[in-house]
């Protein structure tokens, strides 16, 4: 069984414990959004000793499992990983958010928009700082099944996407701004898995990526060049101009009756073929950017 307490967290257990309702194993990303500000009246980030005092003692009815401090690495932990925490609103009568899955661990960054660290530095994005400890508390958190995926999406804004039928169904990371019966729209960015480089994209770039991989089939020679000939087809005519040269170079040699060098000869041919080959993918690899 993984661990229920996250090794190298702190650890401040709240107690009231309480099981949750099975289902696809889930991970929700919040920041704290402690306090409003903009790039043009940016904040001072707070503490990371004053949430964690606030979560263990006066905000222990809306703590969630893991505190988070992106540019430390600090991580406070307050409830086991198999109970439900509070951190999500949970309307009556619904799908009760805090307990559908085998587990629901929130997470909160220690984040707000345009926060000011004490260095002086504002920072618009979580993504944006340096996400030490993000590692061992992604790897925490697949250790009890949380997928590598985010079914509605990975936020790279405050936009809200929700679907309860996804909800329902799909194990992975949701924002805050993808929880049914939620209103808040956090957390606006989230670290990639690590190892996923894909994951690391924006929505641009994943269109981008994808547009590029219509042309290449990995593993075979199916890359096709725009308005080029496939490669396969490229190669192919090669190595038949290749064993007709080679053919008539002996054929030349028997005909003159002389002491022709021909393998000098195939080997001269041979190198003028491949600088034609590289020509040939140079060509074709150059016309990616048009």
């Amino acid at each position: 069984m993984p661990d229920l307490w996250m090794p190298g967290a702190e650890r401040l257990d709240i107690g009231d414990h309480a099981p949750t309702d099975g289902g696809p194993a889930k991970a929700i990303a919040h920041i704290t959004w402690d306090r409003n500000a903009t790039a043009a009246k940016p904040a001072d980030l707070v503490s990371f000793a004053s949430l964690r005092s606030y979560f263990s003692g006066s905000g222990k009815a809306v703590a969630p499992h893991l505190l988070w401090d992106p540019w430390t690495g600090r991580i406070a932990q307050f409830v086991p990983a198999n109970s439900r925490s509070k951190s999500l609103v949970d309307a009556s009568g619904g799908t009760r958010t805090n307990r559908a899955g085998s587990v629901v661990i929130q997470i909160e960054a220690l984040f707000f928009p345009y926060c000011r660290t004490p260095d002086g530095k504002v920072w618009p994005k979580l993504a944006d700082t340096p996400c030490k400890g993000w590692d061992e508390l992604h790897a925490w958190v697949k250790s009890w099944g949380v997928p590598d995926v985010w079914p509605m999406g990975r936020p790279f804004d405050f936009t809200a996407h929700r679907s309860e039928a996804i909800w329902e169904k799909a194990a992975g990371w949701y924002a805050h701004a993808h929880v049914p019966e939620n209103d808040h729209q956090d957390p606006g960015s989230w670290p990639a898995f690590p190892s996923n480089v894909e994951d690391d994209m924006t929505p641009e770039q994943a269109q981008e990526l994808k547009e590029i991989r219509s042309l290449v089939q990995f593993g075979t020679w199916g890359y096709k060049g725009r308005g080029k000939q496939d490669a396969w087809a490229i190669l192919n005519n090669l190595n038949t101009q290749l064993t007709a040269q080679t053919a008539a170079i002996k054929a030349l040699a028997g005909q003159l009756g002389k002491d022709v060098d021909t393998a000098t000869v195939v080997a001269a041919v041979q190198t003028a073929i491949a600088e034609a080959v590289v020509k040939v993918d140079v060509d074709i690899t150059g016309t990616q950017g048009a």
